[in-house]
């Protein structure tokens, strides 16, 4: 008997281990972790390639724009060749402020000292208002990537717990302690909290490159507007 035993015990099919297995042989709490965590990877991968590629959209229509900007044509007709239609952040500030500067020239508030700071006050704060509105625009999506850095690894772990919750309930069922019996349930957890950090490092990594850049980006379009805005005072200046 004993014998027999061995031999059938020998010949036994161990468990499958492959991720394939892992997921349909789960349960149903568990599956909606791994199908959580696997969607939120996949979504913060795309966020991430689509920030990167638009940052380097933005720096070099901010390099083209600079380069027209401060070529030593005239403003004016800068102005008219993009002012209706700005493409890129850097342009959309110039002409929020130009739009200003021509509303009070048509109306003779350029000449006039008394007026000409609040005109200035103005022209700022409609640079400031474009500014924030289109790092708004372009740092969208940006705190999904934070919140998936910081709760992933966590909605892992609460697979992960599950997963060996099960294992204990097998244990306990069958009341043999063999690995056919443990190895599924503590691979489910593994492979869980394996999933949580498969989601949550790219996330931080890239919420933290992307945070970088866009904080760099915001900095060039804080001192362009503060230059343009000199630009405008001294001119304002000369009319007095």
């Amino acid at each position: 008997m004993q014998a027999v035993d061995t031999v059938n015990l020998g010949g036994a099919a161990a468990p499958t281990l492959s991720m394939i297995s892992l997921f349909l042989q789960a349960d149903l709490i568990v599956k909606g972790v791994m199908v959580l965590l696997l969607a939120a990877s996949f979504w913060s991968w795309a966020i991430i390639f689509d920030k990167v590629l638009k940052v380097k959209r933005l720096v070099r229509a901010a390099d083209a724009f600079e380069e027209s900007f401060w070529s030593g044509g005239s403003i004016e007709d800068l102005y008219d060749r993009i002012g209706s239609r700005p493409v890129d952040p850097m342009s959309a500030t110039f002409a929020a402020a130009m739009l200003e500067w021509r509303r009070s020239a048509a109306k003779g508030l350029v000449v006039v000292g008394a007026l000409q700071a609040s005109l200035k006050e103005r022209i700022e704060k409609a640079m400031n208002v474009t500014v924030g509105r289109e790092l708004e625009r372009a740092e969208r999506y940006m705190s999904f990537l934070a919140t998936v850095g910081s709760t992933a690894p966590f909605v892992g772990l609460f697979g992960t717990v599950w997963g060996i919750m099960n294992s204990f309930e097998a244990i306990a069922a069958s009341k043999n302690t063999s690995l056919a019996v443990v190895a599924p349930g503590i691979a489910e957890a593994l492979f869980t909290t394996a999933l949580g950090l498969i989601a949550a490092i790219p996330a931080v990594v890239g919420y933290n490159k992307l945070t970088t850049d866009l904080g760099r980006y915001g900095n060039r379009l804080d001192n362009f507007a503060s230059e343009f805005s000199a630009i405008l005072s001294r001119q304002l200046e000369e009319k007095v």
